[in-house]
């Protein structure tokens, strides 16, 4: 099946009770059993639910995985791939990611005895050098947020392999139109399903995808057990927002082309980071595993000054300065006082993280306007 048909297909059927095309919302908390144990498939919501349960036969599909668990958000489901481990664990995460994830690692999971390195993964043989007897997991974001690096997931699967270490993929950036970690030997892929796999900034979820059935069942065991699920509504935007991520996708590609090279070439623009460039340190790596090469674009100005920063990040009347990314519309981000706060500015300074570094979430507005927008803003 073509990636357009699956889009659109993917974990639905007609109802079979009434011929329904779209999944039902299953808005209920219990179902009747006729008897101890005997029931139709589902008991209690937490454990599961029809629109849920098609929802994660949808993230399975279009990820080429096997199985899929939802939760109620992007973190939530980092949080159930962390329970895995236990004190003494270890584990080698990007210096370069989303700081929800940097402070659920760092103020949550570090008080219970699990230990991350962060290390630049741009190059694998700093990953092989972190590796230890207590390496249990390797956590990639590729593209890295906000710096686009792109991570090799191949060469960072071999690596794992050969010492028996998980490794877990963050494809928000990407979305499953994009790029497929599982084909690439990672052991899961996680999406912030609130970004592309919504795509209308309606809805905050997050997935996990795998082909263990082991793996499935342990994750499953702590998606029931912490109870971090979204609900039935919340389900059905997801698979409402999946059906059109191809047509979407597209368009968002070829604004982020656009937009990217119109600010390399603007003259007060210093830096843009876009991994579609040729001179992108990883762009043959990006164009190997990736299917295209995103909206997401961060930029520097040639101005450092909080003054100027301030000033174009307020001005934009069409793309909003708003937290998130991914949905139809274009959103402006500092990152330094919004998305990546909770990293301490010495960590984000020597990551490479300027304070003066604006991130942008291109969306499938016209092209030209979005541009005539940040030319007005950036003066």
């Amino acid at each position: 099946m073509k990636q357009a048909t699956k889009f659109i297909h993917a974990g639905t059927e007609p109802d079979p009770s009434t011929g329904a095309i779209m999944t039902p919302i299953f808005q209920t908390s219990t179902y009747v059993q006729s008897a101890p144990e005997v029931h139709k498939g589902y008991d209690y919501s937490r454990a599961g639910n029809p629109t849920r349960t098609a929802l994660e036969s949808a993230c399975a599909e279009i990820e080429n995985g096997k199985y899929g668990l939802a939760f109620s958000s992007g973190v939530a489901a980092a949080d159930a791939v962390i329970k895995l481990l236990k004190p003494g664990d270890e584990v080698i995460a990007s210096n370069d990611m989303y700081g929800g994830t940097y402070r659920l690692f760092s103020k949550v999971f570090d008080k219970f005895g699990i230990k991350f390195h962060y290390v630049n993964m741009s190059d694998a043989d700093n990953i092989s050098a972190a590796i230890n007897d207590k390496t249990r997991l390797i956590w990639v974001e590729t593209p890295t947020n906000p710096l686009m690096n792109i991570i090799d997931i191949a060469a960072v699967t071999a690596i794992a392999k050969n010492q028996n270490i998980l490794v877990c993929v963050d494809n928000t950036f990407a979305s499953p139109y994009l790029q497929n970690p599982l084909d690439l030997g990672a052991d899961i892929a996680m999406h912030s399903s609130t970004k592309y796999l919504g795509g209308h900034s309606d809805v905050i979820q997050g997935c996990l995808v795998m082909n263990d059935k082991q793996l499935q069942e342990d994750l499953f065991f702590i998606q029931k057990s912490c109870g971090a699920v979204p609900g039935p509504q919340d389900c059905f935007l997801v698979l409402r927002g999946i059906k059109t991520l191809h047509v979407r996708m597209q368009r968002h590609c070829e604004n982020g082309e656009k937009v990217a090279h119109f600010l390399r070439n603007h003259p007060k623009v210093a830096k843009v980071y876009w991994p579609g460039f040729n001179d992108h340190p990883n762009h043959e790596v990006a164009k190997r595993q990736m299917h295209g090469f995103g909206s997401m674009i961060s930029f520097e100005l040639k101005d450092e000054s909080p003054e100027t920063l301030k000033k174009v990040v307020s001005s934009t009347k069409i793309i909003a300065l708003a937290e998130s990314l991914g949905g139809v519309e274009s959103l402006i981000n500092h990152p330094a006082t919004m998305t990546h706060a909770s990293i301490p500015r010495e960590e984000r300074l020597k990551n490479g993280l300027k304070d003066s570094l604006i991130r942008l979430s291109i969306g499938i507005e016209d092209a030209d306007d979005l541009m005539a927008d940040l030319d007005q803003a950036i003066g």
